[in-house]
């Protein structure tokens, strides 16, 4: 076995393995501001596997996002008809707003995939990979990064087009696309 599948391992029980280092871990990671750049990646063999490379260009950050459910801001006179209901749906998973948030950090970039690191009773953090738009773009293979651009606000991220349902194709997943909602409003 390669090193990083003995990564991997770990990071499937990361309480197990680490122990009393993940508590600690927990706590340097609650006092971090919510966007926070760090020099390596924690996730060596995931952040390996979205196309991170220990070159100029390539940027890693990791992103503090709330859990629990979103709510609607409350209307404050007349009915409308969503007001009932106070809380919001968003359509998107976490993982995806993170990138988003990370994305609106560090505008020169691209952002090529995310991992999740930890959760706890209040916060999910996510490590997200970018990618210098001049920079990485003069690596062979790579050029696509200049033409592309906001692919993390189009949904083109692998957590963006999980949750826009892209990710099953063929047979049986003629209900997913364009969305639920659509497909029940046109009463198929």
């Amino acid at each position: 076995m390669g090193i990083y599948k003995y990564i991997q391992q770990t990071w499937q029980q990361p309480k197990k393995f680490l122990g009393p280092l993940w508590k600690e871990r927990l706590v340097a990671l609650r006092r971090d501001e919510s966007v926070v750049r760090i020099e390596r990646p924690t996730r060596l063999d995931r952040a390996r596997s979205l196309g991170y490379k220990a070159k100029q260009g390539y940027i890693v950050a990791r992103v503090r996002v709330p859990r629990g459910g979103k709510q609607r801001p409350r209307q404050k006179s007349g009915r409308r008809s969503k007001t009932s209901r106070r809380k919001l749906v968003l359509k998107k998973s976490y993982q995806w707003i993170a990138e988003e948030r990370c994305n609106r950090s560090f505008p020169n970039c691209e952002v090529l995939g995310s991992y999740p690191v930890a959760k706890d009773g209040r916060y999910y953090w996510f490590e997200t990979i970018l990618a210098d738009q001049v920079q990485v773009s003069k690596y062979p293979g790579m050029r696509w990064v200049a033409t592309e651009r906001g692919r993390v606000f189009r949904g083109k991220t692998s957590a963006g087009q999980k949750s826009r349902g892209l990710l099953h194709k063929g047979t049986g997943a003629e209900k997913i696309r364009p969305s639920l909602r659509a497909h029940k409003r046109l009463g198929k």
